[in-house]
């Protein structure tokens, strides 16, 4: 079974390029690094259907705001462990992701691993 690590970040609509921008640098380095898959994707349809919360409700976006749904895959949580490591050692990480240049309130964004349950 597969490992995934996930996030969710609100974004300035006004700096949606500007996260593209990142997210692209970010994901070559991940891959680069063995991730399996790097994905980020921005809310398209999310207007609330009475069924359930949206992404938007449960983030407390403002109107200017969007939400990222982002997802990165490896073969196994060792596996994302030593990606994770060798992505964190990378310099260009860390001057791609230095925190006063981020298009986005890092404190608002929600992050975990996940091990996989259903893997098809």
């Amino acid at each position: 079974m597969t490992y995934v690590d996930g996030f969710v970040v609100p974004v300035p609509k006004d700096k949606i390029n500007e996260y593209k921008d990142l997210a692209a640098k970010a994901g070559k380095i991940w891959m680069e690094h063995g991730a399996l898959a790097y994905k980020e994707c921005v809310g398209e349809d999310m207007d609330d259907k009475g069924f359930c919360a949206t992404f938007p409700n449960a983030f407390a976006t403002k109107p200017e705001e969007t939400v990222v749904f982002a997802y990165i895959v490896y073969k196994s949580r060792e596996h994302r462990d030593e990606v994770n490591k060798k992505v964190m050692e990378d310099p260009r990480m860390n001057e791609a992701c230095a925190p006063d240049a981020m298009p986005f309130d890092c404190k608002r964004m929600a992050y975990g691993g996940f091990k996989a349950l259903v893997d098809l």
